[in-house]
């Protein structure tokens, strides 16, 4: 996880000491695309995904977050509908902080701000990196820069790395921009190869991927 997408304890504490802490079940909707609100939500316990629908119901998830990070902070800061959709993965508990005492407390700690700006030019990156990977990347090598992400940096030794998240093959579709059939098929060929398997439930990366396929 890159610093700029989480909270030091300290400042948690501090916009936490603003609001109030919320629970919600697995699959609950938080944010709607496209809602006029603008609070603010930081992730105390459970898992999220930052997501958006089309009109025949499919989705494209653009990010996953889960304690001590923190999603709402663009409509807090330019007044417009929400642009993107957020729902629980599991059992959430969150605080919840008004946008009047966000601004507020942005105005009143500079260090926050800064920590704002890192966390949107993170942001922009990412979608820049996204546009130029649905552009330029077919659908494997989508595939496999998403799980070597995730896996995090190979050992030195080239052992196993394990996907951080358990995901199933629809989540990995959403995620990359391609159908569950697409998907279905390549884990296929990379589990007979010997370049992944399961365990409890998570992936497992057993050696490199190959760039292509």
């Amino acid at each position: 996880m890159n610093q700029a997408d989480k909270l030091q304890d300290e400042m948690l504490a501090a916009i936490a000491s603003r609001g109030g802490a919320r629970n919600y079940p697995a699959h609950a909707v938080l944010i709607n695309e496209g809602d006029q609100s603008d609070a603010f939500y930081i992730l105390l316990a459970g898992r999220v995904k930052v997501y958006g629908a089309g009109d025949d119901g499919r989705e494209v998830i653009y990010n996953t977050l889960g304690p001590g990070e923190y999603f709402g902070e663009l409509s807090l800061l330019d007044g417009a509908p929400r642009s993107a959709s957020v729902a629980s993965l599991e059992p959430l508990r969150c605080i919840l902080v008004r946008g009047v005492d966000m601004r507020e407390f942005l105005a009143q700690n500079p260090d926050f701000a800064f920590h704002l700006i890192q966390r949107l030019a993170l942001l922009l990156r990412r979608s820049t990196e996204n546009v130029k990977s649905l552009a330029l990347d077919d659908v494997y090598q989508r595939v496999a820069r998403m799980l070597n992400e995730l896996a995090g940096a190979e050992p030195p030794d080239g052992g196993p790395r394990q996907v951080s998240l358990k995901l199933t093959q629809q989540d990995i579709a959403e995620r990359v921009g391609s159908s569950r059939e697409m998907i279905s098929r390549i884990f296929k060929q990379l589990l007979q190869g010997g370049y992944v398997e399961q365990r409890d439930g998570r992936l497992v990366l057993l050696r490199k991927l190959p760039a292509g396929w």
